[in-house]
């Protein structure tokens, strides 16, 4: 019997999305042939994962954990919202969340191969999902924050929304601002948090448009500089979470509601699902033809 090495298992598995233990256990019956091993899972329905690896996954679900002291945002990706709305579908994903908040993985990889249940992994249990719900599924990215925290799920997990707070806050005000960050979407925490060369880009821009505007040509130089300072002056009530108008209060800032309450914000993290993933447009001729192309 041939010896299977490591790096045949990762070949199949890649081919096949099976997890580690079904790749090395098809390779050593079939004495390490490939084409056999890929017949073998797929007559056992492990290789289910495989065929459908090529869809575009841009439904899913945002999980979310939160124990007051840690919270977790964890993006799963599938094809349809159909699935999306799946129990167990939802139920992986809020279970990832919380592995995240227990075990704090250090990249994308770590979570993928830390245990989730029954000795799997989270990889293991993602392949056997996809195998019984027949759709291709990714965990995409995760977020942990730790301190005092809030958090906000928004259209059945669409948006997951959290904050971290630097002392403990009330638990209505701490949802507020996470749902401010939901509804609002900001870009940078504070209005110092947003780079130098984005500023510079921003007011050159704006330049650029008073430029073309007839009202402006012959403004001077300071009144000039004096209206970008206020352009960008809206530019950060848009965009810093800390400088935007307080949806539940338009006569105060999220940062002065933050201190109204007693704290100030720390951090915060929102996720949407599928937000810059170009969903793959529907082509059914090319679908018919690679459909005849082909056995499988």
């Amino acid at each position: 019997m041939a010896e299977i090495s490591a790096q045949q298992v990762k070949a199949l598995r890649e081919q096949t999305g099976c997890g580690m233990m079904e790749c090395k256990k098809a390779l050593v019956e079939t004495n390490g042939d490939m084409e056999k091993a890929i017949v073998i899972l797929r007559e056992k329905g492990l290789a289910t994962a495989a065929k459908k690896a090529s869809r575009i996954a841009a439904e899913g679900y945002i999980g979310i954990y939160n124990d007051g002291k840690v919270a977790a945002l964890v993006e799963v990706n599938c094809e349809t919202d159909f699935v999306a709305k799946n129990a167990d579908f939802i139920a992986f994903a809020n279970e990832i969340a919380a592995l995240v908040a227990k075990t704090a993985p250090a990249d994308l990889d770590a979570l993928n191969a830390s245990v989730l249940r029954d000795g799997k992994t989270v990889e293991d249990v993602r392949v056997d999902l996809v195998a019984v719900i027949r759709e291709n599924m990714t965990v995409r990215r995760f977020a942990r924050l730790e301190g005092n925290v809030s958090t906000y799920s928004h259209g059945g997990g669409r948006i997951g929304a959290a904050c971290n707070f630097a002392a403990p806050i009330d638990a209505a005000a701490g949802k507020n601002v996470c749902m401010q960050v939901a509804s609002m979407n900001p870009t940078y925490l504070d209005q110092k948090d947003v780079p130098a060369s984005v500023i510079e880009s921003e007011k050159s821009i704006m330049m650029a448009q008073m430029q073309q505007d007839p009202k402006f040509a012959n403004k001077p130089a300071q009144v000039v500089e004096k209206i970008v300072g206020g352009k960008m002056g809206k530019y950060y009530s848009e965009n810093c979470l800390l400088q935007q108008e307080f949806f539940l209060d338009e006569t105060m800032t999220v940062g002065k509601y933050v201190a109204s309450e007693g704290s100030t914000l720390v951090e915060f993290v929102r996720f949407e699902r599928g937000e810059g993933i170009e969903k793959k447009k529907d082509d059914f001729a090319a679908e018919v033809a690679a459909m005849a192309g082909g056995n499988n």
